[in-house]
């Protein structure tokens, strides 16, 4: 065994020999035995011989070391093991101290294999340990690593649980609950503190008292009950209830307590003897660390054991090989390498100062690694790295961070040891270890304890709102009082956010040890080592959804997202100094080669072109003649074989426990266990994956092993194009790229960001809310404080409580708050975002040019350019808008290109990612900046966009495309510039429930294209208006529909209850209903000929159909007693924006275009077609001016109000207006929203309907019935069918043959219609 050390020079035990008397004694290492005499003396002193002096003492050398050796470590050892005998009374049970998986738990459960770590995994499972005691004090820890509902304390062996009642709802069983803050024992009462992820529970018995106690990270809770059942055949056992997915490791003693209680003893016996050795043995070792051999003076000296150096000296190697021979089994079990090894180390990094001024831990390591056998250190090594992620995890928050700190600085030092990083890296921290913890900050819950409230003594929160709700950034009417609480708790935040940091560089700094690319010397570099991990760490977080031991908690992705865009990006700069013109980290992207290559495994992840199998089968020719890449017949039919067996594989039952072992649990034990066991009520087994993960993967080109990947796999030749780059698609350009492990690594984060990242960074938004919420309740509280009549004190008390409440509770929040802005949603964190945003768009506007192998594209690629830029926009408030972001308008329009683009390639077949990107576009036209983003995108990428927005609305999602539209027009329509309901004004604008508009931002760009569109494409323009009618026709008739049941169910005489969801998809069928007329409005306005210009093949039939629509809505809207009003006015909860205003404008303002805008003849055609439609009522029109109506209709309303009841959970729906509160709706009524301009085209619509239909009136009739159409009999016969001559009006005939072109009455194929002239009559 040999390795060569950080000094250069190769140790082996042929090093290793005596000083004899012919040997010169002035050589370097070699001693005589005086001097080795000494020596070894001040290394291994006695006690007896401490006051003898040096030249009377025994001469002791290596033959007489050994025993010299065990003297020593016996001493002090039987004393020892009699307090032990004694500890044991009042224990019963094995030891070491464990979870009891036999038979001790109820419901499932998954278990680490250490059997200290539990998951819940049914509505409320419990399981005890299997040790009990019945005398005596004794204590017990457990690790929270889920902060939901348990139940946790002590249980007898009689108590029985189930799926409902576990640990403290029983008799004989006491708990704990920091979830609720409660304690348990058959009844419950407020107890202790909330606890949170990442606190330590200290569970206390004293048996002697008869009482039990808690302590929450060593802060003690008081006794929880006293007067506890004890006695002969009394005994407890540490038990614990918990709901699913929650998780806990315990610590019965098999490690030292974290806060141990005095008098309180640990359930499991501490490894005393050996402690004792330890100590002993690790004292020796620092002897030899700070003692000199001066072989030319012939004397031993003190020294400075920080510049110890493992420099091959035979005295000093062969007196800690001895040291080690005893020394190195005892590293082997975890209490004493947490508590004597990894103390040792952390002392040596105490006096500050950066890690490289600390090289001993290197030396020390070296040292490990050549004395200790490679089993021994390999163990040694993985219990230390699981002793600093336990201590890491759970150490409490200070206001400095030191604990944190102190452990990363230690793990840091470890990490820069080459061979224990590559041992650890391909052992230990993604297989063993939850590695990803390293990288997380935990968020205090009590923010007290933290030191957060002495950190930022001054707490802000944000008193002015603007008419949304929202608060101002820069209100202008801020106070100097104001001002100055603002700007001292900024100072606070800022303080905050630099110890922050120093923890953040200390994470970055271990990731950068892990990607280093240039350890070569010993074999596979770290990064590639730490690749081929990451990418497994990946698929499984990817592939095991609802496996809940398998799954990363979203809050470290995040955190460790952040620290490795950072380390990828140093080292990309890095990598881009050694190659001139290669692309920086700044322009990043991935090349679209990884996607079709096969170099990079992205497991069952959805394409963008669909399942990867299908794309090898159907674009194997484009592969060839593109990329060059050639697909083996073969792979292509094994993939289809295995794609036939993926239902079968995923449908069967629990694998056998030696196909793959289970990976550790991230929401299990936070001690890293190997495994995990599942505990149920019929069996016990080895949980494992659904599919194993080793097995490659069929269908790439060259399959490739994670594991087995070599660097030769990953970066090819230098600069060139194999490696990840195979496969160039044919007259791209060459872009050098240093290293291609890089883009790998880049692939992965965005892949991380989809994966949950996203959603957590929303889920944290909900902290800045509360504040917003309270700060507005507090400013509402000091208002009706003001406003307090003088006389009522009781009033003026019970505010004044309130107010204190909110206050608290902003203080509090707000410190938390500051917490979250500076490790989620700072400046750096916002960059971070803003680069990944940046580095998809670059992604996909490359793989675009690859024409049909853009398919092979995941679809988390514009998942995350979406996700990104909501973030951006929603999400960072606090670290300021996007507008200041570098380059930001650029961005914009580029993402803009990509949304206007690819919303409907066909190249995209998945209907996720398809309505995903419609939302995505319909989000984006709807703010003022993003809008100008889309115009300033190309003109033929925008008249694109707007062609495929006017594609006919069958066989397609088109709610999201008429949306599209309607944002662009809005601003634009007839009374359409509100931001906020008009009915609904007279709510607070502070009640964020209500339904609340982007202010209008019409496109007038926009709205042209569309225009000379349909102008120009008749066919286009008339399937696509089409397609809107027939759209507007089903969803009024849904909705009226559904509000025909609504009143159905209140004439009804019992009580009624309304489905929340009926009511919600009513709502949804009348927005949509407005929108499609809004929709007509715009083409009506825009384009007018398409109704009016009867040259157009298709103009009268949509006229007429529009008029028909047209009627029936003012119909059913405006008539007296009518069903709509009776609805309406009952207010109910769901059903608020459903009014006469927003319909009935929408309506107007087509009105009007037809009947007043245009010229002369086309206004006198429109009129004539509206009069001409059997549904059409002059008193409709006139509704909408009218000042009062009939109050009759409305009598009822109260009615039918009080025999409903709407199951909506704490909302009651608002007292309804008496009748002679109710006013019939009037356009003269909204006035702030309808022009005066407006308002004289709907009295000059008014004016000339009311002409025409007089005159309409007085113009001659049909003489006989058997001249009207015989379908609609609404209209005169004007057409005939050929070849059965067959008779009806043009508007009927018309509309039919767009779906059937057979005959209305004899089925016979129409092959041309004629006009229909009547013939003469026979007596003229």
């Amino acid at each position: 065994m040999s390795y060569k050390g950080s000094g250069g020079m190769a140790l082996s035990h042929r090093d290793y020999r005596l000083a004899s008397d012919t040997d010169k004694a002035k050589c370097a290492g070699i001693v005589n035995e005086r001097l080795l005499s000494d020596y070894l003396h001040h290394v291994f002193p006695s006690a007896d011989e401490a006051a003898v002096l040096p030249f009377l003492r025994k001469p002791l050398t290596f033959q007489d070391l050994d025993t010299h050796l065990q003297t020593l470590l016996c001493e002090g050892e039987t004393a020892d093991n009699s307090a032990s005998d004694r500890e044991l009374e009042g224990r019963l049970g094995p030891q070491p101290v464990v979870l009891d998986h036999t038979g001790g738990f109820e419901g499932l459960l998954f278990v680490d294999d250490d059997l200290l770590g539990v998951i819940g995994h049914s509505n409320f499972s419990s399981i005890r340990a299997t040790t009990c005691v019945y005398k005596g004090k004794w204590a017990y820890e457990v690790l929270i690593s889920s902060q939901g509902l348990m139940q946790i304390g002590w249980c007898t062996l009689n108590c029985r649980f189930n799926q409902e009642e576990g640990v403290g709802d029983t008799p004989d069983s006491y708990a704990y609950d920091g979830n609720r803050v409660r304690k348990w024992n058959v009844v419950t009462t407020n107890y202790g503190k909330s606890w949170a992820a990442g606190d330590i529970v200290s569970c206390l018995i004293d048996l002697d008292d008869a009482s039990i106690a808690f302590c929450l990270n060593g802060q003690s809770l008081g006794t929880a009950f006293a007067d506890i059942k004890t006695g002969p055949g009394v005994a407890y056992f540490p038990a614990i209830s918990l709901s699913f997915k929650e998780s806990v490791a315990f610590n019965f003693g098999s490690r030292p307590l974290r806060y141990p209680c005095e008098g309180y003893l640990p359930l499991q016996d501490p490894p005393a003897a050996d402690l004792l050795k330890a100590h002993k043995l690790l004292g020796f070792v620092k002897n030899v660390l700070c003692t000199r051999i001066h072989v030319q003076e012939e004397r031993v000296a003190e020294a400075d054991c920080s510049m110890w150096r493992l420099d091959g000296e035979a005295t000093v190697l062969i007196t800690m090989a001895h040291i080690f021979k005893y020394f190195a089994p005892l590293m082997c079990q975890v209490y004493l390498v947490e508590d004597v090894l990894m103390n040792f180390l952390l002392g040596i990094l105490e006096g500050g100062g950066s890690v490289d001024e600390h090289p001993l831990i290197q030396q020390l390591l070296d040292l490990f690694w050549l004395l200790m056998e490679d089993y021994e250190v390999n163990e040694c090594l993985k219990q230390l790295m699981m002793s600093l992620l336990r201590a890491y995890r759970f150490s409490p928050i200070i206001p400095d961070l030191g604990f944190q700190i102190h452990y990363l600085r230690l793990t840091t030092a470890i990490l820069r040891h080459e061979k224990s990083r590559k041992y650890l890296l391909n052992n230990i921290l993604f297989d063993v270890l939850r590695s990803v913890v390293f990288f997380y900050i935990k968020t205090p819950l009590r923010v007290k304890e933290a030191g957060l409230d002495e950190l930022i003594p001054t707490t802000w929160w944000p008193t002015h709102f603007d008419k949304e709700g929202k608060d101002e950034r820069q209100p202008k009417d801020e106070s100097s009082d104001e001002r100055l609480r603002r700007r001292a708790y900024e100072r606070g935040c800022q303080r905050l956010k630099k110890r922050i940091e120093v923890v953040e560089e200390l994470q970055v700094q271990i990731l950068r040890l892990l990607l280093n690319n240039k350890d070569k010397s010993t074999g596979k570099a770290s990064r590639y080592i730490f690749l081929n991990k990451f990418r497994r760490f990946l698929q499984e977080n990817a592939s095991n959804r609802g496996h809940p031991t398998a799954l990363c908690p979203p809050e470290y992705m995040l955190c460790f997202l952040h620290r490795l865009i950072t380390a990828v990006r140093a080292c990309w700069d890095e990598s881009c100094k050694k190659i001139l013109g290669s692309v920086t980290s700044e322009a990043a992207f991935v090349p679209p080669q990884l996607f079709y290559n096969g170099k990079v495994d992205y497991f069952d992840l959805q394409r963008l072109g669909g399942l990867l199998s299908h794309l090898k089968k159907t674009l194997k020719d484009d592969l060839a003649t593109q990329a060059n890449v050639i697909i083996d017949p073969t792979e292509i039919q094994a993939a289809s074989m295995d794609d036939l067996d993926e239902d079968e594989q995923s449908g069967a039952a629990q694998r056998p426990a030696g196909s793959t072992p289970a990976r550790p649990g991230w929401l299990g034990s936070p001690t890293p266990g190997r495994t995990n066991r599942f505990l149920g009520a019929a069996a016990v087994g080895l949980v494992t994956p659904r599919r194993p993960l080793g097995q490659p993967d069929k269908v790439k080109v060259r399959a490739l092993a994670m594991e087995r990947r070599t660097e030769e796999d990953i970066e090819g030749s230098h600069g060139g194009d194999d490696g990840l780059l195979l496969g160039r698609p044919v007259g791209w350009l060459q872009q050098p790229v240093a290293d291609k492990s890089l883009l790998e690594l880049t692939d992965g984060i965005v892949m991380m960001y989809n994966l949950s990242v996203h959603q957590q960074l929303g889920k944290m938004v909900a902290v800045a809310d509360d504040v917003r919420e309270y700060a507005v309740a507090l400013k509402d509280t000091d208002e009706k404080m003001v406003r307090c009549p003088p006389g009522r004190p009781d009033i003026l008390e019970e505010l004044g409580k309130s107010q204190k409440v909110f206050a608290e509770k902003l203080n509090h929040l707000s410190r938390r708050l500051a917490w979250i802005n500076a490790t989620t949603y700072s400046k750096e964190k916002m960059l971070d975002v803003y680069w990944l945003l940046r580095v998809c768009m670059g992604t996909i506007e490359h793989a675009d040019r690859t024409g049909s192998l853009f398919a092979f594209v995941p679809e988390f690629y514009l998942h995350v350019a979406m996700y990104a830029y909501n973030a951006l926009k929603n999400y960072f408030a606090p670290a300021g808008g996007m507008e200041q972001l570098p380059g930001y308008e650029e961005t914009l329009t580029q993402l803009a290109s990509i949304l206007a683009k690819h919303f409907a390639d066909p190249r995209i077949v998945g209907t996720d990612i398809k309505d995903a990107l419609m939302q995505a576009l319909a989000s984006y036209v709807c703010y003022p900046q993003s809008l100008r983003a889309v115009e300033r995108i190309p003109e033929d990428q925008r008249v694109a966009m707007m062609r495929n927005l006017l594609a006919p609305y069958e066989q397609r999602p088109w709610a999201q495309t008429n949306w599209i539209l309607v944002r662009l027009w809005r601003g634009c329509g007839f009374g359409y510039r509100y931001t906020r309901l008009p009915h609904l004004l007279k709510t607070k604008p502070e009640d964020a429930n209500l339904p609340s508009l982007q202010k209008p931002c019409p496109s007038l760009l926009l709205q042209r294209h569309m225009a000379r569109l349909l102008s120009t494409d008749k066919d286009m323009a008339a399937s696509f208006l089409n397609s809107v009618l027939n759209q507007l026709n089903w969803a009024f008739s849904e909705f009226i529909g559904m509000i025909q049941e609504i009143q159905q169910a209140a004439e009804r005489p019992e009580r009624n209850f309304v489905d929340t969801r009926q009511l919600k998809v009513c709502a949804t069928c009348f927005d949509l209903s407005v929108s499609l007329l809004r929709v007509l409005e715009m083409t009506v306005t825009l384009v007018p000929e398409i109704f009016l210009d009867w040259s157009r093949p298709s103009a009268e039939l949509l006229l007429r159909r529009l008029a028909q629509l047209l009627n029936q809505v003012l119909n059913r809207v405006t008539a007296e007693k009518n069903l709509f009003d009776r609805v309406v006015n009952l207010r109910l909860p769901g059903l608020e924006s459903v009014d006469h205003y927003p319909i009935l404008v929408a309506v107007t303002g087509i009105l009007v275009r037809l009947l007043v805008d245009g010229d002369r003849h086309r206004t006198c055609r429109a009129a004539c077609v509206l009069l001409s439609d059997p549904c059409f009522q002059l008193h409709s029109i006139r509704h909408l001016l009218s000042e009062a109506g009939d109050q009759a209709s409305l009598k009822t309303a109260p009615a039918l109000a009080s025999s409903f009841s709407i199951p909506v959970p704490s909302v009651a729906p608002p007292p309804l207006a008496g009748p002679s509160e109710l006013k019939h709706f009037s356009l003269n009524a909204y006035s702030d929203y309808v022009s005066e301009d407006e308002k004289l085209k709907v009295e000059s619509m008014l004016a000339f309907l009311t002409r025409e239909s007089q005159k309409a009136a007085t113009s001659t009739q049909p003489a006989s019935e058997d001249d009207l159409c015989p379908i609609c009999y609404a209209h005169s016969i004007s057409a005939v069918f050929q070849p059965c001559s067959h008779k009806s009006c043009k508007a009927c005939i018309n509309q039919h043959l767009m779906n059937n072109k057979d005959c209305f009455f004899c089925k016979t194929t129409i092959t041309a219609v004629d006009d229909y002239r009547k013939p003469p009559a026979s007596g003229s």
